[in-house]
């Protein structure tokens, strides 16, 4: 009798515990989302406050007169110049300007290179007509039989056409967790398998090593 009572206290303890965890991974997944999302907004919201707030002059700065500081003034700052800057570049005398501006950085040793490349790739991202990262592929790389997903960023242009007769295609391939990091790859065409899924899908996917799934793009009706 008493290892009867003994056993099935075991067993309830063993069903208690067994809750408590189901619960406690629960709370992990339901919180996790929420925290690191605010998180990562709170991180740049700083970061645009340290680097733009101590620039703005002391008479004109809230911080200075406000017992605390202003969250996200930075951040707000940064965008009323871009679209100052991109206002005073529309006109005539600011188009004028930018020239100058452009052909004296173009002088520069080092630094036009720089400048150059990074203005051509976002040229390139922000074109309506651009077809850079719209299109998610799996190829096999690094060896037959082993798949990895990428995104086309154009077409091969230039000396390589020239030198390898058939289409090839751009391709990123990030890495995990970080797929801001990863690999350029020219691949021809017919090697590549277009998948329908959505961009931001497939980064989840990359970033996450597989847990989520990659679906496919839901049809509107």
């Amino acid at each position: 009798m008493s290892s009867n009572l003994i056993g099935r206290a075991i067993l309830n303890n063993q069903d208690m515990l067994a809750k408590i965890k189901n619960y406690f991974l629960t709370g992990v997944l339901v919180s996790a989302p929420v925290f690191i999302t605010f998180w990562i907004v709170f991180s740049l919201v700083n970061f645009f406050d340290k680097l733009i707030t101590p620039l703005i002059p002391f008479y004109i700065n809230p911080n200075y007169y406000l017992p605390r500081d202003v969250p996200g003034l930075g951040l707000i700052i940064l965008i009323i110049l871009l679209v100052f800057i991109g206002f005073i570049t529309a006109s005539f005398f600011g188009s004028f300007i930018f020239r100058k501006t452009e052909s004296l950085i173009n002088r520069i040793p080092f630094i036009k290179i720089f400048y150059k490349t990074i203005k051509q790739i976002i040229e390139t991202i922000f074109k309506n007509n651009s077809n850079a990262f719209r299109d998610v592929v799996l190829l096999e790389y690094p060896r037959k039989g082993i798949w990895v997903l990428g995104f086309t960023t154009g077409e091969v242009k230039g000396v390589v056409t020239k030198k390898i007769n058939q289409q090839l295609i751009n391709v990123f391939v990030p890495t995990t967790p970080n797929p801001t990091s990863g690999f350029l790859l020219m691949v021809p065409k017919n090697q590549l398998k277009y998948l329908n899924v959505k961009v931001d899908d497939t980064i989840k996917t990359i970033v996450s090593a597989g847990i989520i799934d990659l679906r496919s793009k839901q049809r509107s009706n």
